[in-house]
């Protein structure tokens, strides 16, 4: 009997034990994807990506898959196989099925460029637009939509200037960015087409480096598949 429980203690242990597994995230580009929830077996592991796209963390040696989510850029999955170094892109091609993540109730998701964050942990006083609100129902201007919304966002015309604390780049046009992919011009977008506005600016516009030195600002579009 007692040799009996020392094997399945030693098989309890061994089941148990963990290695080290680094690795990266990014979208069709290659370019990094910062807050993407890393999933182990299915599983949420609360372990997201830096800035950097890149993550590290300890998972069994019983782990059979590992992957990445993210509201808008959608998932990717792959097989460990002993690989102790991880590359994801979230391509499509191999999404996470039937994954729900373990979101905290009232934190909500903003977007920071490759990826989402929580907004108590940004840097600065990012602004937000649901443009799915009844109060913005009776826009046909994505321009006047956005006027008198945002906090150091100013619109004239068809012209933003976003704002921040003694800001050095105050005159300088922000990045647009719909769906992740960066654009010229948002003249032509319904506000009826629209989801969301989110406006960066600061350190937390810095993932665009030198063209988000005027602010970002991010629209996801209804029915966006990221």
């Amino acid at each position: 009997m007692i040799a009996l429980v020392a094997v399945n203690q030693a098989e309890g242990q061994k089941k148990e034990k963990m290695v080290t597994v680094t690795g990266s995230v990014s979208d069709t580009t290659l370019s990094p994807i910062h807050g993407a929830l890393i999933v182990v077996d299915g599983q949420d592991t609360g372990v997201t990506t830096g800035k950097n796209g890149t993550f590290k963390l300890k998972v069994s040696t019983d782990a059979l898959s590992i992957g990445a989510y993210t509201e808008n850029f959608g998932s990717a999955l792959t097989l460990i196989e002993g690989q102790n170094k991880i590359t994801l892109v979230l391509d499509g091609s191999q999404a996470i099925k039937n994954f729900v993540p373990r979101w905290s109730e009232g934190d909500m998701d903003v977007e920071i460029g490759y990826g989402t964050a929580k907004k108590r942990n940004l840097t600065t006083d990012i602004g937000y637009i649901d443009a799915q609100d009844d109060s913005n129902a009776s826009y046909t201007n994505i321009y006047d939509m956005m006027r008198g919304k945002v906090p150091g966002v100013q619109v004239t015309g068809n012209k933003i200037t976003i704002r921040g604390i003694n800001s050095i780049n105050s005159g300088t046009d922000p990045l647009f960015v719909v769906d992740g992919i960066v654009v010229n011009s948002i003249d032509d977008i319904s506000p009826r087409q629209v989801k969301s506005i989110t406006v960066l600016k600061g350190s937390d516009a810095a993932i665009y480096g030198s063209r988000g030195a005027g602010g970002v600002i991010m629209i996801t579009m209804v029915g966006a598949n990221r």
